[in-house]
């Protein structure tokens, strides 16, 4: 990992530059280091880039839920003693940036969501890839990305790793069947935080009807596309990704 994990209370964060807090909220499979692109960035720009590592296989089975970790979220922005964050999140992460700021509206200034659950998404298919079948991993894992190659083999031996763990695997299960089930389309009109939505054009998991449907059910919201781009757009263009959102703060006055 490129940037330095602190430990304080119960929460594991990185935290980068000073200014106004960017939370940044991983996706199920994702980990800190796939936001190493947008931290460099803001946090020479005038933010303080803060990515606080969630609990995903610590909580009990009955707490695995988007609701418990949009919680989590509150407790690790109380803990900090932020007045107003922006946030901003991939995948699950965008989800649970979602209810947090349904639950708790006044401390989010502006919300980002990228391949964000909360409506619809594929997850993994199905079902999950038998445990042990690495290259059914590595397949399902490139399937995530426009280009394959994103997919490094540090990646591919992460999620293999998670599969074959039994308390990761039944976890991941669980987190993904709640992000299912919590579906946000009738929330999502009394939402007025503005939002800014960063989509691939070639999303396989939350595909781009999803993006549009976002875009017409939040009253204030942005809708932005990257070509050539999957599920992670902060890891296939950053720079693309970067500068979008620079500029929509920039223009919001955030």
């Amino acid at each position: 990992m490129k940037h330095t994990l602190k430990k304080e209370s119960k929460f594991s964060y990185i935290e980068v530059g000073e200014g106004t807090p960017i939370i940044i909220l991983h996706g199920l499979m994702g980990g800190l280091s796939n936001f190493d692109g947008v931290t460099d960035f803001f946090s020479e720009k005038g933010y303080k880039v803060v990515i606080p590592e969630l609990p995903i296989y610590d909580m009990s089975l009955l707490k695995t839920n988007v609701k418990t970790f949009a919680k989590y979220l509150h407790d690790f922005i109380k803990f900090k003693g932020y007045d107003e964050v922006i946030v901003l999140g991939n995948s699950l992460g965008g989800h649970i940036g979602l209810l947090h700021t349904k639950l708790f509206p006044e401390k989010v200034k502006a919300l980002v969501i990228t391949g964000s659950s909360g409506l619809y998404e594929s997850a993994m298919g199905s079902s999950y890839p038998r445990r042990g079948d690495y290259e059914v991993i590595k397949k399902k894992a490139q399937e995530v990305f426009y280009d394959p190659a994103v997919a490094t083999k540090e990646i591919v031996d992460e999620v293999f790793a998670t599969i074959n763990d039994r308390n990761k695997l039944i976890k991941t299960l669980a987190i993904a069947k709640s992000a299912i089930r919590h579906n946000m389309g009738k929330d999502l009109p009394k939402m007025t935080t503005p939002t800014c939505i960063i989509w691939g054009k070639n999303d396989n998991v939350t595909p781009p009807e999803v993006a549009e449907e976002f875009n017409e059910k939040l009253p204030d919201s942005d809708l932005f596309w990257i070509d050539k781009c999957g599920h992670a757009a902060m890891m296939e263009h950053p720079e693309e990704f970067n500068q979008i959102l620079y500029d929509w703060l920039t223009a919001r006055q955030f």
